[in-house]
């Protein structure tokens, strides 16, 4: 029974930055997601297309030697390409799953280095799965990307089967913004229903944005009850920052935790056992008990990643590459601009707009003098929208043009010329 291990840690993460559990190793060479306007293009594109090393200017250090193609029959080739298995090759496929907003998408790029998936603030910004690939030395880690659930529409199952079962997946992690104090306290249920259909499948729970939270010492609570009290089968008995009301509540929780479970609920649920009373005794939990390890994330320190990163390297299993080392993602070039496209119009545009609105490439060529033209035209519903999309003095268009059109020369690693224009759909 592990007393102060959770208290340690919390000390060595507060002042060191390094995760709770897991290696305490960090690469020297660090991965960085850095916004596209602070590098010179020109400069970022011919050292990159070198495959040498990019210091920004802000300091930052890039290491991606292949690129994203833009032409979709070459993406599609290299998909189909047989690995370049080096000797004594290693495997991991892992699947980032948690609440919406919580971060997946973030988290993946992150590990990455390289944004290759759509980010926003609002839900429902992934609609489709995607696969990432990290490849290192005789290590390829494939990354899932699962769609947000969605809770009142049956396509979600069908879209995302892989969210409700890990097949081949070799391990999970469970993501939590403990930012959000309306859904940090108790496991997403569709996550937990995935768990428990999974128990077999190695899971890691990873506290994220711990920096935007005040109360440092609220991680405790957070992590004993998103684990009940049980970490790498081992209990774990916290000392946390409680308030005097909350005493009563917790005691009962930990009652709870340590009251003898049915073997359903122990080992998770078995495919037969998806019953009424199963799915209601899971409806009242608030964590799981499996976890194998837990790390705590800060949204602006890359460290707390890269030591992430070198957990997944470090359980790489002896086994065949799945993709040839220059893939990066399984993902088109042209769904990749539809989903950067939508990105911004999510970032820039209020509440339900950006999701009536439909896109359609027009354009996608190399012009003479070899840059990239792409045109999309929008189409909107409603003519108040499009005055929004538009902007004032079309200023608002225009933004979210030379936004996208940034990040898509990142992605396919040369000049990308975007057009965009808005029509009303009758």
């Amino acid at each position: 029974m592990v007393y102060l291990l959770f208290y340690l840690s919390f000390v060595l993460y507060f002042f060191t930055g390094c995760s709770v559990f897991g290696p305490q190793t960090v690469r020297k060479c660090l991965f960085h997601c850095t916004p596209a306007s602070l590098v010179s293009s020109s400069a970022f594109l011919d050292r990159l297309q070198k495959g040498r090393a990019v210091v920004s200017d802000d300091g930052l250090c890039h290491h991606q030697p292949v690129s994203v193609p833009s032409d979709s029959g070459h993406q599609f080739s290299l998909l189909l390409k047989d690995p370049d298995q080096p000797e004594n090759a290693k495997s991991l496929k892992v699947t980032i799953v948690g609440a919406p907003n919580a971060g997946k998408s973030t988290l993946t790029n992150q590990l990455l280095g390289r944004k290759l998936f759509a980010v926003s603030e609002k839900v429902h910004t992934t609609r489709s799965r995607a696969v990432g690939v990290l490849t290192e030395d005789d290590t390829q880690i494939i990354l899932l990307d699962t769609p947000e659930p969605l809770y009142d529409d049956s396509v979600f199952c069908a879209e995302s089967s892989v969210f409700l079962h890990f097949c081949y997946i070799f391990a999970v992690v469970v993501l939590v913004d403990v930012s959000d104090k309306w859904t940090r306290n108790k496991l997403d249920y569709e996550v937990l229903k995935c768990l428990a259909l999974n128990p077999d499948v190695p899971a890691i729970l990873v506290l994220n944005k711990v920096d935007l939270l005040k109360n440092k010492t609220l991680l405790l609570d957070i992590t004993a009850q998103l684990t009940e009290g049980v970490v790498n089968g081992k209990k774990i008995r916290i000392r946390g920052a409680e308030k005097p009301h909350e005493k009563s509540a917790a005691r009962r929780h930990s009652r709870h935790a340590e009251e003898p479970q049915s073997e359903s609920m122990k080992d998770g649920l078995s495919q037969e056992g998806q019953d009424k009373d199963s799915l209601k005794a899971l409806k009242s939990r608030r964590g799981w008990h499996l976890f194998k390890d837990v790390f705590m994330l800060s949204s602006i320190d890359r460290e707390d990643v890269e030591t992430l990163k070198k957990y997944l390297f470090d359980g790489a299993k002896p086994g065949q590459w799945q993709y040839h080392s220059e893939v990066l993602t399984d993902q088109g070039p042209e769904e990749m601009c539809i989903n950067t496209i939508r990105e911004k119009l999510l970032q820039h545009l209020p509440k339900e707009v950006p999701y009536s609105m439909t896109q359609q490439i027009e354009i996608w060529k190399e012009s003479e003098d070899g840059v990239l033209d792409i045109s999309i035209k929008l189409y909107v519903k409603k003519d108040t929208h499009m005055k929004m999309v538009i902007g004032s003095g079309g200023h608002l268009i225009t933004r979210i043009t030379q936004e996208a059109e940034s990040d898509l020369i990142r992605i396919f690693l040369r000049e990308v010329r975007l057009k965009i224009s808005a029509k009303l759909k009758k």
